[in-house]
């Protein structure tokens, strides 16, 4: 049997003059794009640029929803009621889904984004208005984060795919969630490591804890970054990775 899966980054987080990251050197290393939607990061025009480019090359297209909270790159946690989170969600996917309507695609995917996919993994009430948001926008769409968290449960509930994530440069914890940022062992930095590991995610199921544990894992996406030139010929060395080991790399509309 071909063992197929997605790559996928988080792009299109400039914001007016100020650019973050390499995105048209990712793009050519991925197979799905997460497309900041202006609330973390991203502005309409930078939307625009990066939906038109990933139309070009073939990329699947997800909105990246986030809290507001641009100062912090939606990377702090915030205390925002289930409804004000779905119609935050629903307005970025929205915003998305117009450009992508511009350039004659549709979107893919949704994948939300830092404090969010965080807080979403455990908190089921949040998980949940998140699903519903994304089911409510466009019941087709696919929700993608990890496996065996509120956000593969919600999905379930409201019978939304769901495609199950994994990060080449992060290490997770026992219970299959990520080591937070904060803490110093958070980011693998070999990337002959990340590679093998990621190798084994996707061709054995099983992935080595932070304890030293292995646990059981389930792959749809490998999410890779692009946000200098290392993190760029990671990603590179990823796909490379994958191919010469039989793996067939493409859009998750294509897997799922």
């Amino acid at each position: 049997m071909v063992v197929k899966v997605d790559i996928n980054s988080d792009i299109g987080e400039s914001f007016g003059v100020y650019k973050i990251g390499m995105d048209d050197d990712v793009i050519e290393q991925i197979s799905s794009a997460n497309i900041a939607c202006g609330f973390h990061a991203g502005d309409p025009n930078v939307m625009a640029d990066t939906v038109r480019k990933c139309v070009v090359k073939g990329v699947g297209i997800g909105a990246h929803p986030g809290y507001p909270d641009l100062l912090g790159f939606g990377r702090r946690n915030m205390d925002i009621s289930p409804l004000e989170v779905k119609n935050y969600v629903i307005y970025q996917i929205g915003a998305l889904q117009a450009f992508a309507k511009v350039f004659g695609t549709k979107l893919q995917h949704v994948k939300v984004h830092g404090a969010l996919y965080n807080m979403a993994a455990v908190d089921e009430k949040l998980a949940l208005a998140i699903a519903e948001s994304i089911a409510l926008v466009d019941q087709n769409l696919i929700f993608v984060g990890m496996a065996n968290t509120a956000m593969e449960f919600a999905a379930q509930k409201v019978g939304l795919r769901f495609a199950c994530e994994v990060f080449a440069d992060r290490n997770i914890n026992p219970d299959g969630t990520l080591v937070l940022r904060k803490y110093p062992n958070a980011i693998i930095h070999d990337q002959e490591l990340a590679c093998r590991r990621v190798l084994q995610m996707v061709k054995e199921g099983v992935c080595e804890a932070i304890d030293g544990s292995l646990i059981k894992v389930k792959v749809d996406t490998i999410c890779v970054h692009g946000d200098n030139p290392q993190a760029v010929q990671f990603a590179k060395k990823i796909k490379i990775t994958l191919e010469e080991n039989g793996v067939k790399v493409m859009p998750l509309a294509n897997i799922l």
